[in-house]
């Protein structure tokens, strides 16, 4: 005959075993987070290995997970020469694209000038318009906003070929102007920034016309500075999805010379074939990935900040 034994409920448990107790489920509740980190962490940690290995390293079968024998050739290779072949050596990420002005960092310099052009103008024409929808009293301006709301349904792949015979008549395919003024309209943004003006009390606008703010000094001086933390957390989302948009500038690029990082990293992924090319493309990849990483850590406070003081209320 056995005796089943039942575990005594959480409250006849001394307070020193119920701590016990509620800290073991809480760290078990955690273990499909600590999983998704591992998911995220492992890719990234073989790409920057892989960045740092020889190339008898890199074709090595099975693979290495700690580089044996760290080196920067992915970066540039001093035995490379390009009227030699040499076995092993290949050239690194600074000694091709020699046809383009200033080689890999011209790319890497059409990222940054856009993204940052594109997060500026963006997130200054969402508040204006959002500051527009919310504090005055416009004709239609319900209408208006539910049209921007609309236009949020429809897939953005679906304007690709409008967008592009508009660019295209107006002369600007491959150049700054093609990248940066179809990309400044975000519906998204400013829905976020209506939300967040709509809990900002209507007293500190109408103390500033009182006062004899214009309406460009009201938007400048009293709305902007109350939207830093919104304007934080958006900035995280425009700047890493233009920093990462491949397929607009891939349709409206036609030189080496305008082509951003994505772009640039695909022409060298379909180019160069083969594992003797990896660790070159795996730095590429490094180099274009350490900017948003250190982005997002700079603004993380601000984001979480402006997620939390949104009033997505309604």
């Amino acid at each position: 005959m056995t005796v089943q034994t039942q575990r005594p409920p959480l409250r006849a448990l001394p307070a020193k075993h119920r701590a016990t107790r509620r800290r073991s489920r809480a760290r078990w509740a955690k273990a499909p987070l600590y999983v998704l980190a591992i998911t995220m962490i492992v890719p990234f940690y073989w790409m920057v290995i892989t960045a740092f290995k020889p190339v008898s390293e890199i074709t090595r079968n099975p693979p290495s997970f700690v580089p044996q024998s760290p080196t920067t050739v992915g970066f540039s290779d001093p035995q490379w020469t390009p009227d030699a072949e040499n076995p092993g050596h290949v050239a690194g990420l600074f000694q091709r694209f020699t046809e383009v002005d200033l080689g890999f960092w011209r790319f890497a310099t059409n990222s940054v000038v856009i993204a940052t052009a594109v997060t500026v103008l963006a997130l200054l024409a969402a508040s204006l318009a959002a500051y527009v929808l919310t504090k005055h009293r416009l004709r239609g301006r319900r209408v208006i906003f539910l049209m921007i709301l609309g236009s949020m349904m429809i897939p953005w792949q679906a304007t690709l070929v409008p967008n592009y015979l508009v660019v295209r008549n107006l002369g600007w395919v491959d150049s700054y102007l093609g990248y940066i003024v179809p990309a400044i309209p975000k519906a998204f943004v400013v829905f976020f920034l209506v939300q967040y003006l709509q809990s900002i009390p209507n007293d500190l606008i109408e103390a500033a016309r009182i006062d004899g703010a214009g309406e460009w000094c009201i938007w400048w001086r009293v709305v902007m500075p109350l939207l830093r933390p919104a304007l934080a957390a958006m900035s995280i989302f425009v700047m890493l999805n233009e920093w990462n948009n491949f397929l607009w500038p891939l349709i409206i690029v036609e030189s080496d010379q305008m082509a951003n990082l994505p772009v640039a990293l695909a022409r060298l992924n379909s180019a160069f074939t083969g594992a003797q090319h990896m660790g070159v493309i795996m730095t590429a990849s490094l180099l274009a990935s350490l900017p948003t990483v250190v982005f997002f850590l700079l603004f993380q406070k601000h984001f979480t900040r402006g997620i939390a003081m949104s009033g997505l209320k309604g």
